[in-house]
């Protein structure tokens, strides 16, 4: 008898009562005799066991993707991309992320006579984006593109200010238009928009013309006068 105190080998439980039953085993040479016609008269008698069944798994039902979403292939130029490399790429050069890009442009794209459809975007956004791996919310795309509007918003209040104000010379404007409208071109082509390189230059020169007028008329607001103090170009004012 072991003291209560005494620690049980675990590795030796099972051995010590095998030992037990093969010398009690050993003891009568007919139990075994008579256990094995046992087991052969079980044997015997027992049904055989029924063939084995395989059981198919259910069949999972496949997700309906709406005719207009699968067609969807505004953004296929980047389809293997990333989020964090696209959301690099407008952090350096814009106020906007890539989650507020793609779903303003899914937004506009999606937007019937009854308003935007926020349900199906957010649902299906995965495969309307390659580099959105998460489905949104109704709400979550809402506030992506309100998102959206405001920076674009605060951006034209900036840019424009920074056009009539005068901190820019004509040359420096010139130069910052060209880039920002470099960068929106680019954007608009991973977009799937072609662009001819007439309707480039097209676009760059009637973009120019406009802040030409632009700096040249908030010139002559600011001085309020009709004649430019760093030229001296004379300004044809409307009379009120």
């Amino acid at each position: 008898m072991r003291s209560p105190h005494e620690q049980v080998d675990l590795d030796r439980v099972g051995t010590d009562a095998s030992d037990d039953r093969s010398d009690d085993t050993a003891s009568d040479p007919s139990s075994d005799a008579a256990a094995e016609e046992s087991d052969d008269a079980n044997d015997a008698g027992a049904a055989p066991d029924p063939p084995a069944q395989s059981v198919d798994a259910p069949d999972q039902p496949t997700e309906f993707v709406p005719e207009d979403v699968a067609e969807y292939d505004r953004f296929e130029k980047i389809d293997g991309g990333t989020y964090e490399r696209a959301n690099e790429f407008l952090r350096d050069r814009t106020y906007i992320t890539a989650r507020e890009w793609a779903l303003a442009r899914l937004c506009a794209d999606f937007r019937t006579e009854t308003g935007v459809e926020m349900t199906k975007i957010g649902e299906h956004l995965p495969e309307l984006v390659p580099f959105m791996t998460d489905t949104y919310s109704p709400q979550a795309v809402n506030e992506a593109r309100a998102s959206f509007e405001k920076k674009v918003r605060t951006a034209g209040a900036t840019f424009l200010y920074g056009a009539m104000s005068g901190f820019f010379t004509a040359d420096e404007l010139d130069d910052l238009m060209y880039e920002s409208t470099e960068v929106a071109k680019f954007l608009l082509e991973v977009e799937g928009v072609e662009l001819s390189v007439e309707d480039e230059l097209d676009t760059e020169e009637r973009i120019s013309s406009v802040m030409r007028d632009v700096r040249e008329s908030s010139t002559a607001l600011r001085h309020d006068r009709a004649s430019c103090p760093e030229c001296g170009h004379e300004f044809e004012l409307d009379a009120e």
